[in-house]
């Protein structure tokens, strides 16, 4: 999983820092290397601040042993919404994401930026402040819109952005996230990876 510049992934990272523990973890543990790897804190993006804490304590309770990076991303995406191994993914394909108010990546030559609403029922894409200056341009470029239309999107075009909001009121399913997402990085690495 190691990037074309032989750079770990956070996913690497993680499991390299799960695999040096000798003994059995603790949630503490668990919830020190994801804030350490993605600098993330799961107990600041939970509506209930102890529940990542007493919800890891029950997973381990559950499992035993020795658990892996992998099973700790999955537990954490099926428990809270927040899908570890594709934050790895974005880590160096320029797209900014703002998830659980707050940002989850973000560089400063990231040319666009996914910004989830409260339960992950809405999306919005729009170009960053760094793709604009690169550019010239104030909206998102042509072929990522159609191709973000062509998933249900709508053009905003007084933002020059695009919108989705799921009318069931329910959240984004992780197919649909991966669907937009790689909608984005074909655009970027066909007319954009040299910015």
């Amino acid at each position: 999983m190691s990037n074309q510049n032989g750079v770990m992934t956070k996913a690497e990272a993680m499991d390299n820092l799960m695999d040096s523990y000798k003994e059995r973890f603790s949630a503490s543990e668990i919830l020190t290397i994801i804030r350490q790897v993605f600098k993330l804190d799961l107990e600041s993006v939970s509506e209930l601040p102890a529940l990542p804490r007493a919800a890891l304590d029950a997973y381990l309770e559950q499992v035993g042993n020795k658990v892996t990076g992998a099973e700790i991303r999955k537990m954490v995406n099926q428990t809270f919404s927040i899908n570890l191994d594709a934050l790895s993914a974005l880590e160096r394909a320029k797209i900014s994401l703002f998830s659980k108010n707050q940002w989850m990546v973000r560089h400063d030559n990231d040319l666009f930026a996914v910004h989830t609403g409260a339960g992950d029922i809405d999306v919005r894409i729009s170009p960053t402040d760094y793709f604009m200056e690169q550019t010239a341009s104030k909206a998102l470029p042509a072929d990522l819109i159609n191709a973000l239309v062509a998933l249900g999107y709508r053009r905003e075009e007084n933002l020059g952005s695009c919108y989705f909001s799921n009318s069931a009121g329910e959240p984004v399913p992780d197919a649909f996230k991966g669907q937009t997402m790689m909608a984005i990085k074909k655009v970027i690495q066909q007319s954009y990876s040299h910015l």
